[in-house]
């Protein structure tokens, strides 16, 4: 009987202590370090923004607040694994899964750290409030820090011909009045007399050998200039937007929606190619969300996906995007040294993504393109041990940050080998 008694109390005891030490993990106060919500940032960018925003519901609730209506221990089981906790019986988790029509959120094997520094961003947001929405600006302006628009530049051009065009006119009458002046002169010689008198004949000029070879050499000269400058247009594709079998739209899914590029394109920071998506990847949120979307629709039939029925047939067929970024077959590029290494944002490159209604290629992709930003970028080395020694050696001879040019970034072997 004294050892029955031993052995609940020693439970007890373990029960209590897991209980105090459950309490202590959740309980702690949500942190407000910049590098802590920074962390939060990138881990929620990459993994809950196809279905969640902070202020606005998605597929998913708003979050803004959530760490108010939940408890973080009652956060921590659902995000590690919802479907668990409304196994359970946790009213809750069950009223949320019927809220959203039975949708299921991915199970996420994030430690407490991870969810602490997901709150933490949550909260920063939170309490910074919704995004102002950015003021157009007028049609007849322009922003500040905007180019100077084509039309005003025209404008300038026109006004500098008509600016010529009265200067020469000056200039003839000038001529005309000094001629005039001169011949009513009684005293001049016999040599000035000729000068004064001679009359400009047009077709001699015209037919003179002189004006012939300045003919011949100025159309030598724009005949060469737009023979190069079309050599160097080989190949660069920039502004092409062809015509997709799917209307995508990233202003929708990367802009309103803020959906991490990573999300789909997987492989951008562990492979060479950032990878055309899958459809699976449409289906985590369009098993949901615009069933009777035509564009949806094609995605449903390259699948062989029946909405009505949730269920998946055998015949299948591709979607056949059209590639519109392509460097030539000579010329090597990893997405994830320039991504995950260099931590370089997709915009860099590719343009203002989250705006583009269909994608079109933004930056001319040329070699000399490349070996610019090689001369003007900064290497990336903090918290990386392996540049330590280069930013030494770098340091010793040289004031200015180490760029990529620096570490053999103009080498022909990196890109051509």
């Amino acid at each position: 009987m004294l050892k029955k008694v031993t052995d609940l109390t020693k439970k007890a005891l373990i029960s209590a202590f897991g209980f105090l030490l459950v309490t202590v993990v959740f309980s702690q106060e949500i942190p407000s370090d910049e590098a802590v919500i920074a962390a939060g940032e990138a881990t929620f960018k990459a993994n809950c923004t196809q279905c969640h925003q902070i202020h606005k519901k998605v597929i998913g609730p708003a979050l803004a607040g959530v760490y108010e209506r939940r408890s973080i221990e009652w956060l921590n089981a659902w995000i590690r694994n919802s479907q668990a906790l409304i196994a359970s019986g946790d009213e809750d988790a069950i009223a949320i899964y019927e809220e959203y029509n039975r949708t299921q959120m991915t199970a996420y094997p994030f430690d407490d750290n991870q969810i602490m520094e997901l709150l933490a961003y949550i909260q920063a947001e939170t309490i910074k409030g919704p995004p102002v929405e950015e003021v157009a600006v007028a049609a007849t302006g322009t922003a500040e820090g905007d180019s100077v628009s084509s039309s005003y530049l025209t404008a300038v051009i026109i006004i500098l011909v008509v600016v010529l065009v009265l200067a020469l006119i000056a200039l003839v009458i000038a001529v005309n009045t000094l001629t005039k002046y001169l011949k009513e002169k009684k005293d001049l010689g016999e040599e000035e007399e000729e000068l004064v008198n001679q009359s400009f004949d047009l077709m001699a000029t015209l037919k003179s050998n002189s004006f012939l070879g300045l003919v011949v050499f100025v159309f030598t000269l724009i005949v060469l200039k737009t023979l190069i400058d079309g050599a160097f247009t080989i190949g660069v594709q920039t502004g092409y937007q062809p015509t997709q079998p799917i209307a995508f739209s990233h202003k929708i899914h990367a802009g309103q929606y803020e959906i991490d590029c990573q999300y789909c394109h997987t492989g951008v920071r562990k492979s060479k190619s950032a990878n055309i998506p899958s459809p699976n990847i449409c289906m985590n949120c369009h098993t949901q969300v615009k069933t009777e979307s035509e564009e949806i629709q094609k995605i449903y039939a390259a699948i062989d996906y029946d909405p009505s029925t949730q269920t998946y047939g055998t015949n299948t067929k591709p979607i056949e995007w059209v590639r519109i970024h392509n460097l030539p077959d000579l010329a090597y590029f990893n997405h994830s040294q320039h991504v995950d290494v260099a931590e370089i944002e997709c915009q860099t490159c590719h343009g203002p993504i989250e705006e583009m209604e269909v994608v079109y290629q933004y930056s001319n992709l040329t070699m000399g393109w490349c070996i610019n930003c090689h001369r003007e970028t900064d290497v990336n080395t903090k918290g990386n041990e392996y540049y330590n020694k280069l930013v030494k050696l770098h340091s010793e001879r040289s004031k200015e940050p180490m760029k990529v040019e620096d570490i053999g970034g103009l080498e022909c072997a990196k890109c051509h080998y």
